[in-house]
């Protein structure tokens, strides 16, 4: 059995928390009767945390073998996302929480595609992926004539693009980042923190969140939206 790293658990269980707080205070000001405006610390947790979350899974492509499996079936709970955001959004008529390319289609994509990048020098990974960022921003800063293109980050701004948006265009940059920091810190395949106290009661905590982080990201926004339902009806 693979020995699993810890921090990169913990780190991962961090980040998988924070975006259920991110959802948390979306859904009440968006679904709800209840008068909340967003507080200013929402929109750098929700930036930073996906950043990190998506350079961890970076990190973690390069301890495994089986990416490629891994990310269809990652990028296949990314549909199952959409299907559901469908339906509640032209079904039922819940608003715009449509989701066509959110943070699992995108970490999909990039374990199905790192196999064309495993043999690169991390200091390659480091350049492509730092230049696919830069890219990814400059994408933002004018629109194209097609729809379909979007995943890549390229946007018509005649269509709601969803309510999590990820392109690959900067996030695959940010994986490979991730990919070359994996490379080089964690040659070994081992803990960086082997001393630390990783079985402190917290630390355990967010490494059950980081090892079962799929599944808790599959449930947790039904949940989320539910207790904000019952607390906060509209």
């Amino acid at each position: 059995m693979k020995q699993r790293i810890w921090e990169l658990d913990a780190l991962r269980g961090l980040c998988v928390l924070g975006m259920v707080l991110v959802h948390f205070v979306y859904d009440i000001s968006t679904f709800s009767a209840f008068s909340f405006h967003i507080p200013r610390w929402f929109y750098p947790i929700a930036q930073y945390g996906h950043m990190l979350f998506v350079m961890i899974s970076g990190i973690c492509v390069t301890l495994g073998s089986k990416c490629v499996r891994r990310g269809l079936i990652v990028y296949l709970c990314g549909m199952i996302i959409t299907v559901v955001t469908l339906v509640l959004d032209y079904g039922i008529g819940l608003g715009q929480v449509r989701i066509w390319f959110g943070i699992l289609h995108l970490l999909g994509i990039c374990m199905i595609v790192y196999p064309l990048f495993r043999k690169l020098p991390s200091w390659v990974l480091a350049i492509i992926g730092v230049s696919i960022m830069l890219l990814g921003h400059y994408f933002t800063t004018f629109t194209v004539d097609v729809n379909f293109l979007f995943p890549l980050g390229l946007r018509s701004g005649k269509i709601f693009t969803g309510a999590d948006f990820f392109p690959i265009f900067p996030g695959l940059g940010t994986f490979l980042v991730g990919a070359a920091l994996g490379k080089s810190l964690y040659r070994k395949k081992q803990s960086l923190l082997p001393n630390a106290p990783q079985n402190f009661c917290l630390l355990r905590f967010f490494r059950f969140v980081g090892r079962n982080s799929l599944m808790i990201y599959m449930l947790h926004q039904p949940i989320v939206f539910a207790i904000v339902a019952i607390l906060f009806p509209m």
